[in-house]
């Protein structure tokens, strides 16, 4: 079985897992009423994706 021959420094190890970030999530603006929403998906608030109604925000 294979052993490192070194202990690897902190520095190293941060290097190499500074990738591994978590990113926030990339938000728009609905034309419509203004509330963030997630890049193409429905907007929560009014219902409306690409300028047409696809769910009734009275059942959400």
């Amino acid at each position: 079985m294979a052993v490192p021959k070194r202990k690897v420094s902190k520095a190293r190890k941060k290097k190499r897992r500074s990738h591994l970030a978590l990113n926030t999530p990339s938000l728009a603006r609905c034309p419509r009423c203004k509330h963030a929403t997630l890049l193409h998906q429905v907007c929560p608030n009014c219902g409306h994706y690409k300028g047409r109604m696809v769910l009734d925000p009275d059942k959400i």
